[in-house]
C-alpha cells in the first residue's frame, strides 16, 4: 500500500492583530507561506463582531498564496466556521465538508473537511475555556469522526496540561509538538494535533521565526504525518 506524507499545521491568528496591536494580515499570509504546509487549521479566522468578515482577506490569500480556500463558512463573508478556518494547497483538489456544532458557554464549533485524493480527514477546532466544556466538545468531535478514515484534529485545545483533560479523545494520539503560547515568551503547549489510528507522525515543530513571534500572540505548529 503507498503511503503519503502530508504536512499540517495549525495556527491562532488573531484576528490577524500582531502584538504591536496593528491589524497586519499581511503579516500572517506570509508566516503561513513558510510553514511549508499542505493543510492549515487557522483559528480566530474572522472578527467577531457583526456578520463575522473575514480577518484574512480572500483575496489576499488566492492572489499571495498557494492555498484554496476550503469554504467552510455558511454565510458567504466569514473565512471559517466560528472562526476555523481551513486552507489547503490546490492539488489537494476538492474536499467535502462537514460543521460539527460544539456545546459551551460561548458559541462554538469545529470544522470537518474529508481529502478524497490523500484520504485524510482534517478537523479544525478552538476549543472552550472551561475544561468541562472541552471535554464535552472533544466528545463531539470524536462522535462526529465515527465515519471517518483516517483524521487529524488540529487547533487551539486550550489546554494547559499535559494529558488532563484530553480523556474523550480515546482513539486518538494527543501530540503538543511544543510551546506556542504566549508567542512574546513560550510557557504553554495549547496548540496540538491529535491522530487517529492508521495514521503515522513523522516530524513535528513549532515555527519560532521572528515574524511569527509578533503576528500573533499564538505560534503556528505543524507536523508531518504518514497517511
Amino acid at each position: 500500500m503507498t503511503r503519503k506524507t502530508v504536512r499540517v499545521a495549525s495556527y491562532n491568528i488573531r484576528k490577524a492583530r500582531g502584538l504591536d496591536q496593528k491589524y497586519a494580515p499581511q503579516r500572517i499570509i506570509e508566516v503561513n507561506n513558510r510553514l511549508g504546509a499542505d493543510v492549515i487549521a487557522l483559528q480566530e479566522a474572522d472578527h467577531r463582531l457583526g456578520a463575522r468578515p473575514a480577518a484574512l482577506p480572500h483575496r489576499m490569500i488566492e492572489e499571495e498564496t498557494d492555498f484554496q480556500i476550503i469554504p467552510v463558512a455558511t454565510n458567504g463573508i466569514s473565512l471559517g466556521y466560528h472562526g476555523n478556518a481551513v486552507l489547503a494547497r490546490k492539488s489537494l483538489g476538492t474536499a467535502t465538508i462537514r460543521h460539527i456544532p460544539l456545546t459551551g458557554l460561548e458559541p462554538r464549533g469545529a470544522a470537518r473537511v474529508d481529502f478524497e485524493t490523500i484520504g485524510l480527514s482534517i478537523v479544525a477546532a478552538h476549543l472552550g475555556l472551561l475544561r468541562s466544556n472541552r471535554r464535552k466538545q472533544l466528545s463531539e468531535i470524536r462522535d462526529a469522526t465515527g465515519d471517518a478514515g483516517p483524521t487529524v484534529i488540529a487547533g487551539d485545545f486550550n489546554e494547559w496540561r499535559k494529558r488532563t483533560g484530553l480523556e474523550p479523545l480515546d482513539g486518538f494520539t494527543v501530540h503538543a509538538p511544543g510551546q506556542s503560547f504566549h508567542a512574546r515568551r513560550p510557557v504553554a503547549a495549547l496548540d496540538r494535533i491529535a491522530l487517529s489510528s492508521g495514521i503515522e507522525l513523522r516530524d513535528a515543530g513549532v515555527e519560532q521565526g521572528p515574524l511569527a513571534s509578533r503576528a500573533s500572540d499564538h505560534l503556528p505548529i505543524w507536523a508531518d504525518v504518514e497517511v
